[in-house]
């Protein structure tokens, strides 16, 4: 049986969907049942699934924020994953945890490999490196998965903020001048339940470490809002005029990485697991987003 935390997010949800679909035995918690700044909960909900193992889809996201909330992104991104990463080691089972590309500066201007020095710019991607290091130190089976630009029908992300903007502002300025991969959460979810099976069949040294795991192909910000509006046209919404701006122009508390792009081929080569490339799985997300908020 599979634990899986953080279930009210868009990756936890997108677990949830897909094992309620295969059939797979899971057991989803979520806040305030579980919540990584009461560590108490934290034991509390594993002794009560006794899991075979545990997919960490919980986390603290709000990048921002996180430099006057340093206490919070610390629990959610390093302690409280370190907390179950040691229950796990304890019980002798496998711990999937996510990471995120903000481990890095952005500045080497080529796809990060996991071997590259980390060099994170602000307090998120500090307590989500700091969160790294102390999985693998606990002695846990960890497999940490970092991953970029997640987005999904479900939750808070750019796609939705996008498509809602849109239907307010005739004309959009989006960053340009920053590098990456989106992921949709349903290919990310995809992708760590074939892992979970591979783990299952029985446990290998080389499975232990950090792998990158992201939507193949690259795009900007900018790019990205341009296809997800090109996707939404096709269904039927006026899409607003999209303006690249640069960095510069829409400064934020926390510098962002200008180019975050991840090789994931370490992923490919010991899992034999190939996330789907970004545009593939667009059209299917924006169809979604957009359903639900007229449903809504």
């Amino acid at each position: 049986m599979i634990l899986i935390t953080g279930s009210s997010g868009q990756l936890g949800h997108a677990l949830v969907t897909l094992c309620t679909a295969r059939g797979i035995e899971f057991k989803a918690v979520a806040r305030p049942e579980f919540d990584f700044e009461h560590p108490e909960t934290v034991a509390a909900c594993f002794e009560a699934a006794r899991p075979d193992m545990v997919i960490n889809a919980a986390a603290y996201t709000a990048v921002d924020k996180a430099e006057t909330e340093h206490a919070a992104a610390v629990a959610g991104n390093h302690l409280g994953p370190l907390a179950l990463a040691r229950l796990c080691e304890e019980a002798g089972i496998p711990f999937i945890h996510v990471s995120t590309d903000y481990v890095f500066d952005g500045n080497k201007a080529a796809p990060y490999m996991e071997t590259d020095p980390t060099g994170p710019t602000g307090i998120y991607g500090v307590t989500k490196r700091d969160g790294e290091e102390a999985i693998l130190a606990s002695g846990a089976n960890a497999v940490i998965l970092r991953t970029a630009w997640v987005y999904a029908a479900h939750g808070k992300n750019f796609a939705r903020t996008m498509l809602t903007a849109g239907r307010k502002m005739p004309v959009l300025r989006v960053v340009g001048d920053q590098r990456g991969t989106p992921t949709a959460a349903v290919d990310l979810a995809t992708a760590i339940l074939a892992i979970a099976e591979t783990l299952d069949a029985g446990w290998d040294e080389k499975y232990r470490g950090i792998f990158h795991a992201t939507g193949a192909g690259e795009t900007t910000w900018y790019g990205f809002a341009c296809a997800i509006f090109e996707e939404a046209t096709k269904l039927g919404y006026a899409a607003p005029e999209v303006q690249a701006i640069n960095t510069a122009d829409w400064p934020t508390p926390t510098r962002r990485p200008p180019d975050s792009r991840l090789d994931c081929s370490k992923l490919t080569e010991t899992f034999g697991v190939t996330l789907p490339d970004w545009r593939v799985s667009l059209p299917g997300v924006v169809r979604g987003l957009l359903a639900h908020d007229t449903a809504g």
